[in-house]
């Protein structure tokens, strides 16, 4: 083990590795649950952000640009924790949601479930309410 991954893994200094894109993984769980409520992506500016207002910014990688959770729909993410893995290319975040964190309006982006069915595989709606209609709210 090299000095600078002993540094990476078992060291006190915050060293995010982001990819070749400059991104870097985050994983967003409601802090009451537990719940897996969303995966994106931060870039520097967007990780900066986010430990300094306490409120989750995101980079769209589709749209390439910065963005604060709920700033278009009001359903926002207060940060109460935040992590990184052993190597530092991804971010765990405990947040405090407000309504849903899916654009489709749901609580999570994970509504559906994947099931085998005859040597493949097919979805299954699970917990698929909407909390608010995207259409009224994004106005596309």
């Amino acid at each position: 083990m090299s000095a600078h991954s002993h540094e990476i893994e078992e060291g006190l200094t915050f060293l995010p590795k982001f990819d070749a894109a400059g991104l870097v993984t985050v994983v967003a769980t409601d802090v009451a649950t537990g719940d897996v409520l969303m995966v994106a992506h931060m870039n520097d500016e967007a990780l900066r952000k986010t430990i300094a207002t306490g409120e989750a910014w995101y980079f769209s990688r589709s749209r390439n640009a910065l963005w604060r959770k709920g700033e278009t729909s009001g359903q926002t993410q207060r940060v109460v924790e935040m992590r990184t893995d052993c190597d530092q290319d991804a971010v765990w975040i405990r947040v405090e949601q407000i309504g849903a964190a899916c654009h489709t309006g749901r609580r999570s982006c994970f509504y559906r479930k994947v099931e085998a069915e005859g040597g493949g595989a097919r979805l299954v709606f699970t917990g698929a309410e909407r909390l608010f209609d995207p259409n009224d709210v994004y106005k596309k």
